[in-house]
């Protein structure tokens, strides 16, 4: 990838980037008005967490954006895989000259074209479930998952899914609500991109 200095570099969320950014150079607020992705609790972490990925068969939701602090698209993307723990494959991106090879990325791509953006980038991790990348989890799998959690696993995986944004309202965190009970918590500062 050649150098490319921009303006307005955005950063796509939908999970704990938002509530969690950590040292991760985003201006706040997160705008909730971020292109329609198909969003799902699809990938089973290291740490017991069931974390939101693209999922191409999942439901439309209404992803949130951010503003990167940096002018530069090379130090917003090292600034990502970092912060994700991730490499550079498991890293989106889009300009208005390249994009990363990803399947929703004419999508986002029209939708940065219509906020006036130069660049967007996102993590691109694939759906995992028992090992397998790329295996999708049935709402039925994703249940049993849960219900057989380690006893002190439990509350952090809760709160990842409960932290969730309340507009990343996806099959699964239904059918997780309606056996769990785990609500969705709304503690984050964001916007609905108008100001």
């Amino acid at each position: 990838m050649e150098e490319f200095i921009s303006k307005k570099i955005a950063c796509l969320g939908w999970g704990s980037l938002i509530w969690d950014p950590g040292r991760f150079p985003v201006r706040e607020p997160w705008f909730r008005d971020g292109p329609l992705l198909p969003i799902e609790f699809a990938r089973q972490s290291q740490d017991y967490r069931l974390t939101l990925v693209i999922e191409k068969d999942a439901a439309y939701v209404r992803i949130l954006w951010a503003l990167m602090t940096s002018a530069k698209l090379e130090i917003a993307i090292e600034a990502l895989k970092k912060r994700e723990g991730v490499n550079e494959s498991a890293i989106g991106f889009w300009t208005q000259n390249s994009s990363s090879e990803h399947v929703f990325f004419e999508v986002i791509g029209e939708w940065a074209k219509q906020k006036g953006l130069d660049a967007v980038i996102w993590t691109a991790l694939p759906p995992k479930f028992d090992g397998q990348i790329g295996k999708v989890p049935s709402k039925e799998e994703v249940i049993s998952y849960l219900r057989n959690l380690p006893l002190l696993k439990i509350s952090y995986v809760e709160e990842y899914i409960r932290r969730a944004p309340l507009q990343i309202d996806t099959d699964y965190r239904r059918k997780i609500e309606g056996e769990f009970g785990w609500r969705p918590w709304e503690i984050t500062e964001m916007s609905d991109g108008k100001d």
